[in-house]
């Protein structure tokens, strides 16, 4: 580079990051994967592979099977030893769905036939649309945002209010959380309810 001298050492080479290196008391290289391979192999760890030759037909041990099939890599032994969480989702996420009128999805038996088709159950939508019409507070919404300061009760079909979470400032009786709404994508060839889905994420409080 122009004539110019350039000392490179290890910092140029393996990205180091002193917090951890001061919490564990080791060196610890930080990698940046940017490809879904990447994550997969570097987050992998060993594996187990189990073989058996015999003359005879295999007898199943169903005991054996549930031991091997326990086993547990180095890199999760490390992680459950250390006591950090195996698994997480943060924060909640709520699918919410989209149609047109009486254009739900239903389940039916030979036995519930006329009552499914006469007075179909709520979904999402027209739950929110119920909501809208019975309370102040939910037509200062978008549809998106209802699963924030309301849950979904999936045997009665209806939103409710959460009794958990931070106050919303103006309504004591309102408390939100981080909680995420996703409306279903439609494909723009389905224009009808493709607008539908546009105007949900723009009209606050729509009642039908």
């Amino acid at each position: 580079m122009h004539n110019r001298e350039i000392e490179v050492d290890n910092r140029w080479i393996v990205p180091c990051n002193p917090v951890l290196s001061k919490m564990f008391q080791a060196h610890i290289n930080v990698e940046w994967c940017h490809s879904v391979k990447s994550i997969k192999y570097v987050n992998k760890g060993s594996g187990q592979a189990v073989y058996q030759l015999q003359n005879t037909a295999p007898i199943l041990d169903e005991v054996q099977s549930f031991v091997l099939g326990s086993y547990i890599s180095s890199n999760e032994a490390v992680w459950r030893i250390l006591g950090f969480p195996i698994h997480e989702r943060y924060p909640t996420l709520v699918h919410l769905s989209i149609h047109l009128e009486n254009g739900q999805r239903i389940y039916f038996t030979p036995g519930n036939l006329q009552q499914q088709l006469q007075v179909p159950p709520h979904t999402t939508l027209t739950a929110f649309f119920h909501l809208c019409q019975q309370d102040a507070f939910a037509k200062t919404l978008l549809y998106y945002d209802v699963p924030r300061y309301y849950t979904w009760n999936a045997s009665r079909k209806q939103f409710q209010r959460r009794k958990q979470g931070s106050m919303v400032k103006g309504h004591p009786v309102v408390r939100a959380t981080q909680a995420l709404g996703r409306v279903y994508m439609v494909r723009p060839s389905n224009s009808k309810c493709c607008y539908l889905r546009m105007l949900l994420h723009v009209l606050r409080g729509p009642t039908t």
